[in-house]
């Protein structure tokens, strides 16, 4: 696992919003101590490189994300399977971590509660899930893609099934579709988005405009 310093240097090169920042900080903090992860959705998504994990696999579904992230080498190891059943292709405990990054908001309800019982199954110590605040209407990008929002996650009911809630990426208000600053500038705005998350929606995940949810299952 790469050091803080090292990480936020890394992001900084590559001129990532700073909330976005922050949620890799709080990932990186949360898979403390895990080894292998688990990463559901990965999409075609450097993170669990960027951070360091010493052995990651991503599960996915969606063809193109597949190959892009084999080609870049992204994962130690990809999975292509329907999230929906991920007991059909992993088992239990066979990860100290699993991840699911952006994904279950892109279930409905009922799906999305099945996913979390299964990552629950396959975790060995940690269950992590980054999601927006509630439902945040989000449309497909490209007709094939799995890019629609179809339910939303807020921080009382993610406590009631046990996991721990932070705020992440600013107030709620400022952001929209893929988590993007509504306003112009850019530059501006996630200062005032980076400043507001450090001095309040972090600890008051219900302002927030994304969640930040971890559940230990360690026995």
């Amino acid at each position: 696992m790469r050091s803080r310093a090292q990480l936020i240097l890394n992001l900084l090169k590559t001129k990532h919003d700073p909330s976005q920042i922050l949620v890799k900080l709080a990932l990186r903090d949360a898979l403390a101590g895990c080894e292998s992860v688990l990463d559901i959705g990965c999409g075609a998504s450097p993170t669990m490189r960027e951070i360091g994990v010493a052995r990651s696999v991503g599960a996915e579904g969606y063809r193109p994300s597949i190959e892009r992230a084999l080609k870049e080498k992204l994962q130690n190891e990809m999975v292509e399977c329907d999230i929906r059943q991920l007991t059909k292709h992993f088992t239990p405990r066979q990860f100290d971590a699993c991840v699911a990054m952006d994904v279950i908001e892109h279930l409905n309800k009922a799906d999305g509660l099945e996913l979390m019982k299964s990552m629950e199954t396959i975790a060995k110590k940690r269950v992590i899930f980054f999601t927006p605040n509630g439902f945040l209407p989000q449309r497909h990008a490209a007709n094939d893609d799995l890019e629609e929002h179809l339910s939303g996650w807020d921080p009382a009911e993610m406590r009631s099934f046990g996991y721990h809630v932070a705020g992440l990426l600013g107030p709620k208000k400022l952001r929209g579709e893929y988590h993007s600053l509504k306003k112009s500038p850019a530059a501006f705005w996630g200062i005032v988005s980076l400043t507001s998350q450090c001095l309040w929606t972090k600890s008051h995940p219900e302002t927030a405009a994304a969640i930040f949810c971890v559940k230990n299952v360690e026995k």
